[in-house]
């Protein structure tokens, strides 16, 4: 087929772009802009890019067009896809429909924690031999993409079936990240409704995009449909030391549910089958003992830091070995080679014996972990916490209070201008009155202008064995290579 991505240059439209492309279509789209790294990625693809959307785009007719939820009604290209006639899928369904169907999907849902947790399942279904396609958010470092395809396609379409002890049979498995948000303008659904999952993983649930979801009640509505479309013959694996989890996944699952947990977590009266228990700490990593159904099944070596690391590569390990049969010594081996995701908790660079990190944390429970987590692997020198307040839930008052201890593992914190000027001022995050609760807990913080002036003040300040992490979901203004040069001697 020719089919054409309008509004090409997302993390998830650009990875289904490529998808389409390895499974041999002929892939065109449009965007406002290609900057880096996804619009250099689409052109290595050999994506056909135009910029700017306009109804000429679509001549000559594809044979199918795919509209992304960064599109509004007012989209020209859009507009006209939709009223031509033109075959229109949103990115859920062309993904589910296309490249889901005689499949066997694992989708990782949850507030966090989805991307590192949907690369550690893929890498591990990997390393089993199940040749797994995949989707995720983010680019895991053990591959060369944020996508691939399933090896049945590889094969030229064959759909050999795996199986395991105590699960159904299951065909060619396939990773999907499983992002809540809305489907698209014309359909207001959140994405991972459509998804089909056979296996599903549910890491977390914490308020989160409240301009789709304006109250907790919404949102957990949302991940109950999630839930709810597990069927009876798949397998949850649910965190049993998230209280809104657990509610979530008793009142609404038709599958069998895995819990899992950490050893000393409270488990809110769900004994987990899967059990972790934190070992050591060091600069290299950190490793966990690995019990299944109350039998210790091993030592695990994990190269990525953060209790929180621990949690995800324990419910990786439920949802490939007792969704799909992966043996655990195989599990424990693969989990060991894991390299983890980019932009989280990166190291970018050393310059001067001071260690520059990124990471994608901007809601106040992801930054207090990814913080713990590097401060707990550098435990000499000060922690330089710099956030740019971004998402439309970091940008807003909603959690006005947490963040105040949220960066407790850091010594200096630096706020940057909030990324979003649309916000009414009277729901806006304050970042003066963070930065006097900041100081109240014994902390420094800065509230400087510009990214510029933060260069200034982390080059200034840095000495040799401090650790900054640069905390943003977004491009910082180009932080990152200005950072570098004013650090170099």
């Amino acid at each position: 087929m020719h089919v054409h991505l309008v509004g090409v240059a997302g993390t998830g439209m650009g990875a289904l772009a490529g998808l389409f492309k390895a499974s041999g279509h002929d892939v065109s789209g449009s965007d406002v802009a290609f900057y880096p790294p996804m619009g250099p990625a689409l052109e290595r693809w050999g994506i056909r890019l135009m910029e700017g959307f306009d109804p000429k785009h679509l001549e000559p007719r594809p044979d199918l067009v795919v509209i992304g939820n960064v599109c509004r009604p007012t989209n020209p290209e859009a507009r006209a896809a939709l009223d031509s006639g033109v075959p229109t899928k949103s990115m859920p369904h062309a993904l589910a429909e296309l490249l889901l169907a005689h499949r066997s999907p694992l989708v990782v849902g949850g507030t966090h924690g989805k991307t590192t947790t949907s690369a550690l399942c893929a890498w591990l279904l990997h390393e089993a031999g199940r040749d797994p396609g995949f989707l995720i958010g983010g680019l895991p470092k053990n591959f060369d993409a944020s996508f691939r395809v399933p090896g049945d396609v590889a094969r030229g379409g064959r759909l050999p079936l795996v199986t395991g002890e105590g699960m159904s049979r299951r065909k060619t498995p396939f990773v999907v990240e499983g992002d809540e948000y809305d489907t698209a303008f014309f359909e207001k659904t959140p994405k991972f409704w459509h998804y089909r999952p056979e296996v599903a993983i549910l890491t977390s649930i914490e308020h989160d995009h409240v301009d789709i979801y304006p109250d907790e009640a919404s949102y957990l509505a949302a991940f109950r449909g999630f839930v709810e479309r597990v069927p009876e013959s798949g397998l949850i694996v649910a965190a049993a030391a998230d209280p809104r989890v657990v509610d979530v996944v008793r009142a609404s699952a038709r599958a069998e549910v895995a819990w899992f947990a950490l050893e000393g977590d409270d488990t809110h009266g769900q004994p987990p089958h899967w059990l972790a228990a934190p070992a050591e700490v060091d600069e290299n990593g950190q490793s966990f003992d690995l019990y299944a159904g109350g039998v210790y099944a091993g030592r695990v070596a994990l190269a990525i830091p953060g209790r929180h690391n621990i949690r995800n590569a324990l419910a990786a390990a439920a949802a490939v070995a007792q969704g799909f049969g992966v043996p655990l010594s195989t599990v424990i081996s693969a989990l060991a080679t894991f390299q983890g995701v980019r932009r989280r908790q990166d190291l970018l660079y050393e310059v001067r014996g001071v260690r520059v990190y990124d990471d994608f944390a901007h809601h106040p429970t992801a930054v207090d972990e990814t913080l713990r987590a590097l401060r707990a692997r550098h435990t000499k020198g000060a922690l330089y916490a710099v956030f740019e307040p971004r998402s439309a839930t970091a940008c807003r008052a909603l959690h006005q209070e947490q963040y105040a201890s949220a960066f407790d593992a850091a010594d200096v914190i630096v706020l940057a201008p909030l990324g979003r000027t649309e916000i009414p001022e009277a729901e806006r995050l304050d970042l003066r009155a963070l930065a006097a609760a900041l100081e109240a807990r014994g902390k420094r913080a800065w509230t400087p202008a510009s990214v510029d002036e933060i260069v200034t003040l982390l080059a200034r300040g840095a000495q040799a064995g401090d650790t900054i992490a640069l905390l943003s979901n977004g491009a910082f203004g180009g932080i990152y290579d200005k950072l570098r040069g004013a650090l170099a001697p």
